[in-house]
């Protein structure tokens, strides 16, 4: 059973999430469309609402990541669901026991849900295939794979302002050698039909075979940011990096750091985003990060309302799928 066709119960709605890959694209808009009507949850005075009272989620990280974890953590309690939080330097896993028997011990609990997130491509996966048809496992990220609640964050932020993805040309820079982020992007945004993906960024940091996801590449930053609609610059993940990758830093930001110079070449009313944590000086330019363009703080916020509906959509049942 792949990744796509396990994501589903019988009744075709989503059971787990654990790539955006073989989604469809009523699935993609019926969680941004359920992510909509969340969104005014965060300026309420009681910021809760009670779909998943009663229901347990585990956020099971054995890699570090507080932005990530703390956005699924408040999202879970914005739902009114209990949330338990693990220190991976404390798990079960560092006296010898697997990741599997860890899961399978924190079920015996009655969990209803685990969040999980790892260095290792597919561990998600892995868990999705062994806990009982009542537990939903979310893929927080997962290795150089997929990081599919960021991608949704993503293209739900681009479509506050740009809702029609058919004449939309996104441009994702920097990293895409090690961004299990920009995978899932370029997933996303095929699935919901932009027009064009463009990659940009330095060969040494390119996959191989990379235009076989239908994406056109650049190695050159200004011919690629011309005339886009959206820039996407991506973390330059030096600790992924085996060996020389770049040249240095410097050098780095000159080429593919994104600059007013550089962002000159777009359309003047491109979005820039960026999924964070940001390398100022590497990445992009304060001026930029700040600048009336930017909506890299858009996307932490929507990041709750967007991780809430995927909870709600895998824990609500039918009554959540037929109001939407």
């Amino acid at each position: 059973m792949t990744g796509a066709e396990i994501q589903y119960d019988a009744e075709g709605g989503l059971h787990h999430f654990l790539t955006i890959e073989g989604l469809s694209r009523e699935t993609l808009l019926q969680i941004l469309d359920v992510a909509e009507t969340f969104i005014d949850v965060g300026h309420r005075e009681i910021k809760k609402v009670p779909l998943l009272r009663g229901k347990t989620v585990v956020n099971l990280f054995f890699e570090a990541s507080t932005r990530t974890r703390t956005t699924f953590e408040i999202a879970a309690k914005r739902l009114s669901a209990d949330v338990i939080n693990l220190n991976p330097l404390r798990l079960s896993t560092s006296k010898g026991e697997t990741v599997l028997d860890t899961v399978n011990n924190l079920e015996a609990m009655h969990t209803d849900l685990f969040v999980v997130r790892d260095s290792y491509s597919g561990a998600a996966y892995l868990v999705a295939q062994h806990v009982p048809p009542h537990v939903s496992i979310i893929n927080a990220g997962d290795g150089r794979h997929e990081h599919p609640t960021q991608a949704m964050l993503d293209v739900f932020t681009i479509r506050q302002h740009r809702p029609d993805f058919d004449n939309l040309k996104v441009a994702i820079v920097g990293d895409i050698l090690h961004s299990r982020v920009a995978r899932s992007q370029i997933h996303a945004l095929k699935i919901l039909g932009a027009e064009e993906i463009r990659l940009i960024a330095p060969k040494t940091l390119l996959p191989t075979e990379v235009e076989r996801l239908g994406v056109t590449v650049f190695n050159d930053m200004k011919s690629g940011l011309r005339d886009v609609d959206v820039v996407i610059m991506l973390r330059l993940q030096l600790e992924r990096m085996q060996g020389s990758l770049i040249a240095s830093e410097q050098e780095y930001f000159n080429l593919y750091g994104l600059t007013q110079e550089k962002l000159a070449q777009a359309r003047p009313d491109v979005l820039v985003m960026h999924p964070g944590p940001i390398n100022r000086g590497l990445e992009i330019a304060s001026e930029v990060a700040d600048g009336p363009n930017s909506l890299i703080l858009s996307q932490v916020t929507n990041g709750i309302a967007v991780r809430m509906s995927v909870m709600a959509l895998l824990l609500g049942g039918q009554s959540m799928r037929k109001e939407h």
